[in-house]
């Protein structure tokens, strides 16, 4: 732990003080994105952030059936090294772009070198490529292509009636259409202002929400410029700043 006065230093340039609220308000204290799905009895993980760990072991996660990548970013899949005891009964499917799988299996080969054998170091995973419309652990997915600085197969995923969107900067209309009028709308909002060359802001994440129109919509992939309290009077009555842990029934 680095000295009082250091950290304090770091908090005093925080724009916001949103820093400083994440010591007594959780919903401040941000982790990386990765979003858990039950249903009947299945379990499936979009993205397994570089915090994946700590966030199993907050919540209790005690089954993965199946994971699915959205792109080849280390913050949405720098978790899988940690994820061997979910693998243990047998491998376990891993979905992704034909781009990410080529991105994961380059930044970890001692995970694949060996082909699982008796290695019970490492997680046993399949990686299998995700490039139409598939049932994965009893939900339907659909792949939905988004631009996302030099990448070229970044995905936002269509899952049966609810689209997640971590990041993204621009979208064609037949991506736009895939993702119309869902029950539940997770969608990149890295902060209020300024301009960023690979994400949307919150005026531009309002507005591509407001033409997909979904029943609810769930920001996600916040700064520290995103203050809980004060900018939730920006955003409508259906839409919402997602924060660690939040449960979500649709």
């Amino acid at each position: 732990m680095p000295p009082l006065d250091c950290v304090m230093a770091g908090y005093e340039r925080c724009p916001k003080g949103v820093c400083f609220k994440g010591l007594t308000d959780p919903r401040h204290h941000r982790t990386r994105t990765s979003v858990l799905l039950r249903k009947g009895g299945m379990t499936l993980i979009a993205d397994v952030s570089s915090d994946f760990r700590q966030q199993a072991l907050r919540h209790g996660i005690r089954k993965i059936d199946a994971i699915v990548l959205s792109h080849g970013h280390i913050d949405h899949f720098g978790g899988l090294p940690d994820i061997r005891s979910y693998t243990e009964a047998g491998p376990l499917d891993v979905h992704a772009s034909g781009e990410t799988i080529d991105t994961v299996t380059q930044a970890f080969p001692y995970m694949f070198e060996g082909r699982f054998g008796d290695d019970k170091g490492v997680p046993r995973l399949r990686m299998a490529e995700l490039a139409g419309p598939r049932e994965i652990a009893g939900f339907m997915v659909t792949p939905v292509p988004v631009v996302h600085g030099l990448l070229k197969e970044c995905l936002g995923l269509k899952i049966d009636n609810i689209g997640y969107v971590p990041d993204v900067k621009h979208m064609s209309a037949g991506s736009e259409r895939l993702l119309m009028g869902l029950d539940c709308l997770i969608l990149n909002c890295l902060r209020d202002k300024g301009e960023h060359r690979t994400h949307m802001l919150l005026d531009q994440s309002m507005e591509l929400a407001r033409r997909l129109a979904p029943k609810r919509c769930y920001f996600i992939h916040m700064t520290h410029d995103i203050d809980y309290t004060a900018d939730s009077a920006k955003l409508d009555s259906w839409m919402e700043f997602s924060y660690d842990g939040l449960v979500v029934n649709v």
